[in-house]
């Protein structure tokens, strides 16, 4: 019974079964599953994490819970996959594909590491790397697009590390803390991907 309580208390504790998508050396990309939705809340309410990633409005349960549901619906256009780190055991994070058009054959890339012990890790290109993989050999996408801030350096070092090609800058494109700033874009082409791969 003392177990049982412990367990309701605090459902980050219990152990959570992850459902392995796509298999990485340190990570795998797994399905999002409905047991973490209080951790999801915790990473989009953390001043850090949601920082960049501007998530500017306070989110609750219950608005997770929604959110949830709707990305059955999503799948024409949206894919999110937990970041599971296979050690800890334990999702860290979240990344995917947004605003999917299948008939030009590109997607916008997003990815956020919401526990910041696991910063600086490379964690984030390990995961980068199984999603550029999965993007063009399985999904057969062309191209991958993203942004960051010009202050985030860590976000738009790993895209570049994995390939992305700088695209331009987008002024005062976002508003953080109190003042806008510049966002930097990449772009990856599927062709590109491949002739990096066959140099290594």
């Amino acid at each position: 019974m003392g177990q049982e309580e412990k367990s309701e208390e605090n459902p980050e504790t219990e152990e959570i079964e992850p459902f392995p998508f796509i298999k990485g050396k340190n990570i795998d990309l797994c399905v999002r599953n409905s047991k973490l939705l209080k951790q999801y809340v915790r990473w989009k309410n953390h001043p850090r994490v949601r920082k960049y990633a501007r998530n500017v409005v306070p989110r609750t349960l219950e608005d997770q819970k929604q959110r949830f549901e709707s990305k059955v619906e999503e799948f024409k256009d949206h894919i999110s996959l937990d970041i599971w780190h296979k050690k800890d055991k334990k999702a860290i994070g979240n990344l995917g594909l947004g605003h999917i058009d299948w008939i030009n054959g590109w997607a916008n890339a997003f990815l956020f590491i919401g526990e910041p012990e696991y910063w600086n890790k490379n964690i984030a290109t390990e995961a980068t790397e199984l999603l550029i993989e999965y993007a063009f050999n399985e999904l057969n996408l062309n191209k991958l697009q993203g942004g960051a801030a010009v202050e985030n350096i860590g976000s738009w070092t790993v895209a570049e590390k994995m390939g992305f090609k700088f695209n331009g800058i987008r002024k005062d494109e976002m508003y953080v803390d109190g003042k806008y700033v510049d966002v930097k874009t990449h772009s990856l082409l599927k062709e590109d991907w491949l002739k990096r791969k066959n140099s290594m």
